[in-house]
């Protein structure tokens, strides 16, 4: 049952689960990419939206979703897979897509590790490429 893929994410991540963090859950892994707070806004208009921004960060405190700042302004948000413990090591690259304005993990590729200097302690790495998606990519060959 589809339900139980929602249910087993809340329950590995110590997460009660409640019709609208399922909701929210569901939303963000039907999108297949990084989604913004206005992004679900827009996708889920008849649920408060100081709900969806208090599960947003419900799921980041519990690292069941990570934050992507692509440079647009506004942090998007991805669901993390089930062993993502969000740690520096765990970082992947994202690709902004410069045509339709979306972002998109790559979770194969892993964000090159840089050593800080002595006395500075790395707590995150950004790794953004930026360019077309492949469906915004196809439009611009059309013209």
């Amino acid at each position: 049952m589809e339900e139980d893929i929602y249910l087993h994410k809340l329950h590995l991540r110590g997460i009660k689960p409640t019709a609208m963090r399922l909701l929210i859950l569901r939303t963000m892994l039907d999108t297949n990419r990084a989604v913004s707070q206005h992004d679900l806004e827009e996708t889920l208009q008849t649920v408060d939206k100081s709900t969806i921004f208090r599960t947003v960060m419900l799921f980041m405190e519990h690292h069941l979703v990570h934050a992507v700042d692509d440079g647009s302004g506004a942090l998007k948000y991805a669901v993390c897979s089930d062993d993502c413990t969000c740690s520096v090591s765990d970082q992947h690259v994202h690709f902004y897509c410069e045509g339709c304005h979306r972002a998109f993990c790559f979770r194969q590729q892993a964000v090159p590790v840089v050593e800080a200097p002595e006395g500075f302690v790395l707590h995150g790495v950004n790794y953004v490429l930026k360019g077309l998606c492949p469906a915004c990519a196809a439009k611009k060959t059309e013209r």
